[in-house]
């Protein structure tokens, strides 16, 4: 397929856009800053785009299979990623393209005791406003008419192994025996590209976690 991968600049952008090259994908990554990616720039076509001007992005993704959105907001800026939600649906819309996966938060995932993770005592105040913009951008993403699957992922999500080994849910938190709740980037990667190959989760949300 070719891919356009919004935000391939970012960690989990950038190991979603390595994992379909992989796969023997064409990969276009569409990022603010093209220069972030001179490392990879024999492997994938880079164009500059902004991720809140639906013209931009039609003008990205025209021509491709598939967008998978790891747009992720600045430090304080989380609001900016509604204004994203929306520009990227009628921006993917436009560009004639009906597959939209995206990159989610896990806040909004309901926990044992049946509350979201983001009002959970344990869930760090610092990242409640992100958490709040990934949940009303979900909220978006569930309006539109697109071929969409958003993919939450655990509560802790960092750099580590691949395995592609994990469980999948849907609009609850996966914890282990022990109460954590993890997934690495890689894995999380590969995730969201066997979603796009082998659709299960079209016009809904799912997670992974070990």
């Amino acid at each position: 397929m070719n891919i356009a991968v919004v935000g391939a600049a970012g960690t989990i952008g950038k190991r979603i856009a390595e994992e379909a090259l992989r796969r023997g994908h064409q990969v276009t990554a569409v990022v603010r800053s093209p220069d972030k990616l001179d490392d990879v720039k024999d492997k994938m076509n880079i164009v500059r785009a902004n991720a809140v001007d639906p013209s931009s992005v039609a003008e990205a993704v025209k021509g491709h299979d598939a967008v998978i959105s790891a747009y992720g907001p600045r430090f304080g800026e989380e609001e900016e990623l509604l204004e994203a939600a929306r520009a990227l649906i009628e921006g993917v819309r436009r560009g004639g393209v009906k597959r939209l996966l995206i990159v989610g938060g896990a806040g909004s995932l309901i926990t044992d005791s049946g509350e979201a993770l983001m009002d959970s005592a344990e869930f760090p105040r610092e990242l409640w406003p992100l958490a709040k913009a990934h949940a009303d951008a979900y909220g978006i993403y569930k309006e539109c008419d697109l071929e969409w699957s958003y993919l939450s992922p655990a509560s802790i999500i960092e750099p580590g192994r691949r395995t592609g080994q994990f469980r999948i849910g849907t609009d609850r938190l996966i914890m282990d025996e022990s109460g954590a709740s993890r997934i690495s980037v890689e894995d999380y990667a590969v995730a969201m590209l066997d979603e796009l190959e082998d659709p299960q989760f079209i016009g809904t949300r799912f997670t992974v976690a070990y």
